[in-house]
């Protein structure tokens, strides 16, 4: 159980006098209409995140990319000690099992929300991850259903928003990632017709999987005895990791693409991968999203100009440390050509320490905002603090 979690005691209601139960409203039946149960926690406030790698944090230790070989990177890696890298300063006792939340997650990164963050996220979950167990959800990484794990935050805490990031692994990003980067490095070949239509035909299943995860959370939250209206749930979508191939900083043929940028895709896949399937993931979340009444975050522009390989952005070097405002903001693909093994596969085109930083701001400023859904941008040249958002 995570130390993060405050222990509190649920106070006990009052028995209503029988004179006061006998004044309540009748039914058709006859039985007495009773009010569900009000929450009665007298726990600190709570915003909680749940769901895959993009939310909990995944490549949160590193600071843009580097093509050095030893050492922290070129300053990049925020593991290294001077002598050794540590993932467990950045990860926590998460590094262990894989789920790899970081201390810079979003959930951390946001401010002026509540008075704590609780990150329940793992790296690789599915929406199976996070349904109740006793609605079929799965355990991952030897942690139980994670909203499973929300009754009990929801129990002791006062929650107050809940942002939901899944659906990617239903889709099986990883695969499309790796066949994409396998296209490029080893047959010769593009991508996108056959990923697409793999992405289409898992999509009814994963939209089904995300509206059924935002069920269980509202049933938990029902169950607690939380007001519908005491709470918001907020769904967000993926950011394209990768630019457009006119936005490529790298040239196709030859090998710097994949040897020096980790970003090992043709013209064609990232075309497609950029304005094609991340928008139409994007609108299919937010279709959800509408059609269950939770708000949505539109993160499909989060990385604009940022991405791995972008025009507009540069690897650190010796003499050019990292940087908000020139580095990029995702972690670039260790494809075994790029710098010999810097960190571990999984943190691959994932938003990085900078990106986590932004999707924090993002979120404060959602919720800031109150209702309504949202698309989140970067200012070209700017930190965190130039993120901005704009009607979805």
């Amino acid at each position: 159980m995570p130390e993060s979690w405050t222990r509190t005691t649920r106070t006990r209601r009052a028995t209503r006098p029988l004179a006061a139960l006998l004044a309540l409203p009748l039914t058709a039946t006859g039985l007495l209409t009773l009010a569900a149960p009000a929450h009665a926690v007298a726990g600190p406030t709570a915003a909680v995140t749940l769901g895959d790698s993009y939310i909990s944090g995944e490549a949160g230790r590193w600071m843009g990319n580097s093509d050095a070989t030893s050492g922290g990177y070129d300053g990049t890696d925020r593991a290294w000690n001077g002598s050794t890298a540590d993932p467990s300063t950045v990860y926590g006792s998460t590094y262990a099992s894989g789920c790899d939340r970081s201390d810079v997650a979003e959930a951390d990164s946001a401010a002026g929300i509540a008075q704590q963050s609780i990150n329940l996220a793992c790296s690789g979950a599915t929406s199976a991850n996070v349904l109740r167990a006793a609605d079929g959800g799965q355990s991952l990484k030897g942690e139980a259903p994670q909203a499973d794990q929300l009754a009990t935050v929801a129990a002791r805490n006062d929650v107050k928003l809940i942002t939901l990031s899944i659906g990617g692994n239903d889709l099986g990003f990883s695969d499309v990632i790796s066949t994409c980067a396998e296209d490029y490095l080893i047959w010769d070949s593009t991508c996108a017709d056959s990923q697409q239509s793999a992405i289409e035909a898992k999509m009814p299943a994963a939209m089904a999987g995300v509206g059924k995860a935002i069920d269980d959370i509202r049933a938990v939250m029902t169950g607690d005895g939380y007001a519908a209206g005491s709470y918001r749930i907020v769904l967000q979508s993926y950011p394209s990791p990768i630019p457009r191939a006119a936005e490529n900083r790298y040239p196709e043929s030859g090998w710097s693409r994949a040897s020096t940028g980790g970003c090992p895709f043709w013209n064609a896949d990232s075309d497609w991968a950029r304005d094609t399937m991340v928008p139409e993931v994007s609108d299919r979340l937010a279709a959800v999203a509408a059609a269950k009444g939770v708000q949505f975050l539109d993160l499909r522009d989060l990385l604009q100009g940022r991405e791995v390989c972008s025009t507009a952005t540069q690897q650190a070097t010796a003499d050019s440390p990292p940087s908000a405002t020139t580095s990029e903001w995702a972690r670039f693909v260790d494809s075994g050509l790029t710098s010999a093994s810097q960190g571990t596969t999984q943190e691959s085109m994932h938003p990085d320490y900078y990106a986590q930083l932004a999707l924090g701001r993002c979120l404060s400023l959602l919720w800031a905002q109150g209702s309504g859904n949202a698309a989140c941008r970067n200012t070209p040249g700017q930190d965190a603090s130039g993120m901005y958002l704009t009607g979805s």
